[in-house]
């Protein structure tokens, strides 16, 4: 089975988010690409692990606030 590479264009669509952003991403490292060239492509199993990734991050973040936050809206 083969996995769908995309463009940065693909990306930003999938991501809902604008082109430049992808680049940005991409070129810091932070969302898995690699180049071809001078244009990124990006497999889509590794987009989806970057997805869950942070998705996870942002649960452990709710997690760890303070309680006391929460106690303050009692």
């Amino acid at each position: 089975m083969s996995d769908p590479i995309l463009t940065i264009k693909d990306v930003a669509d999938y991501l809902k988010v604008n082109e430049r952003t992808i680049y940005r991403l991409a070129a810091s490292g932070e969302l898995p690409g690699f180049k071809v060239g001078n244009s990124w492509r990006f497999k889509q199993s590794e987009l989806e692990q970057y997805i869950a990734a942070q998705h996870n991050r942002a649960g452990v973040c709710e997690l760890t606030k303070s309680p006391s936050s929460k106690s303050e809206d009692n």
